[in-house]
């Protein structure tokens, strides 16, 4: 009995074991085959829209062909600051910080604070501007009492009893004297202008004179030599300010290929921080200097920064366009979308079937860009309205992450 109850389980094994050994080979061969494929075509998915739908939606589907692209010079660069867009603040007087309100990368206003200073020159200026004050307070004084004396002396010269010449000894010192008050009054003004330079507008104030080191324009703080309690000399740089709405991209060009660049040229950049995006740049300046280690040149183009995207110092692809022509595959610039930082295209696989396929990209121009990798010639791609699949692509991954 024993003996007969290991056989029917010995059976039952076998039986249940079997069909995974004949079929689970087959199942793995076939998915490992659809997944190289799919990997080999570089598909993420696929999306389904109806016919109808994609008229509705303004999709146009047109084939990859081969066109006449521009050849394009390619270099990199970085993001640097325009020289003349530089600001570099430096004290009119030598003081002690007080305060120091800015850091380094902050973004400041047009005449914005950046550091109060206690400033020992204008407290000197101060003290002379309040003995002045009190000098020319005496010298009115005595002017009032030579008035006097002057009036005394007209009255007894006319009447006879005093000598004509006291009186016009008199007038003469009381000539001298609103001479006096009238260069004392000049020297007060002179006090209070360079008062004034430095930002104080009560020169009689009996507090330490402050003055607040200000932005000239509106940029960021690109540099910071200033701390608090430091005591700094007129002259001494404390604040660098860069105004970022105009920038550099200043490639390097290798010495063989200069004679394809010239000043005035139309530059296409390219920045990792923002796949898919181009920024268009002129050719600004090219340099006169080549470097002996890498034998290339500096190339400057001026870019519009609104919004200061292009932060100083990221790396950037540029692209300059050349007399040469060259054969290429190429799409709609529309027809590129970024899914997940990676240029991607929809192919049509059936009337209401589009795959994923991501790409690789190269020069772009005339509407058009070319692709390296990723499609071949006359496969169907949607060309307009590849915004509207992407859409699609989306709600239907974020419904499956719902679910």
């Amino acid at each position: 009995m024993k003996s007969l109850s290991i056989i029917i389980f010995a059976l039952v094994i076998v039986s249940c074991s079997k069909p995974k050994t004949a079929s689970g080979p087959e199942e793995k061969s076939e998915a490992t085959k659809s997944a190289q494929e799919q990997h080999e075509k570089g598909e993420a998915g696929a999306v389904e829209i109806t016919p109808e739908a994609q008229q509705r939606s303004g999709i146009v589907v047109s084939t990859a062909t081969a066109t006449p692209m521009t050849q394009q010079l390619q270099a990199t660069g970085t993001v640097q600051a325009i020289d003349s867009s530089i600001a570099h603040i430096r004290p009119l007087t030598r003081g002690r910080l007080q305060d120091v309100l800015v850091k380094l990368g902050d973004r400041v206003m047009a005449n914005q604070a950046l550091a109060q200073l206690d400033n020992i020159e204008a407290g000197e200026i101060m003290t002379q501007y309040n003995t002045a004050q009190a000098e020319l307070q005496r010298l009115k004084i005595q002017l009032a009492a030579q008035q006097r004396q002057v009036e005394r002396n007209r009255r007894l010269a006319e009447i006879g009893a005093s000598p004509q010449k006291d009186y016009e000894f008199s007038l003469a010192e009381q000539q001298a004297q609103q001479e006096s008050i009238r260069a004392q009054e000049n020297t007060i003004a002179g006090l209070t202008a360079r008062l004034r330079r430095f930002g104080i507008t009560d020169p009689a104030s009996r507090e330490a004179p402050m003055t607040a080191i200000r932005a000239p324009f509106a940029g960021v703080i690109i540099r910071v030599a200033a701390a608090p309690g430091d005591v700094v000399e007129a002259g001494s740089e404390l604040f660098s300010v860069a105004d970022l709405s105009m920038v550099y991209v200043q490639a390097q060009v290798y010495e063989k290929d200069l004679g394809q660049v010239h000043t005035g040229q139309t530059a296409s950049i390219s920045i990792d921080s923002y796949p898919g995006e181009r920024f268009t740049g002129q050719v600004a300046s090219i340099s006169d200097l080549i470097d002996p280690q890498t034998r290339t040149a500096a190339v400057r183009c001026q870019v519009a920064n609104p919004g200061a995207r292009l932060k100083l110092d990221m790396l950037a692809s540029v692209q300059f366009p050349t007399a040469m022509k060259r054969s290429a595959l190429s799409v709609p610039e529309e027809a590129v979308q970024d899914i997940e930082g990676k240029p991607t295209v929809f192919v049509r696989t059936s009337p209401s079937q589009f795959s994923v396929r991501q790409v690789e990209t190269g020069s772009s121009g005339n509407g058009r860009i070319e692709i390296l990798r990723g499609l071949k010639e006359g496969e169907p791609v949607v060309s307009k309205g590849a915004f509207a699949v992407k859409s699609v692509l989306l709600g239907k991954e974020l419904k499956e992450e719902k679910e």
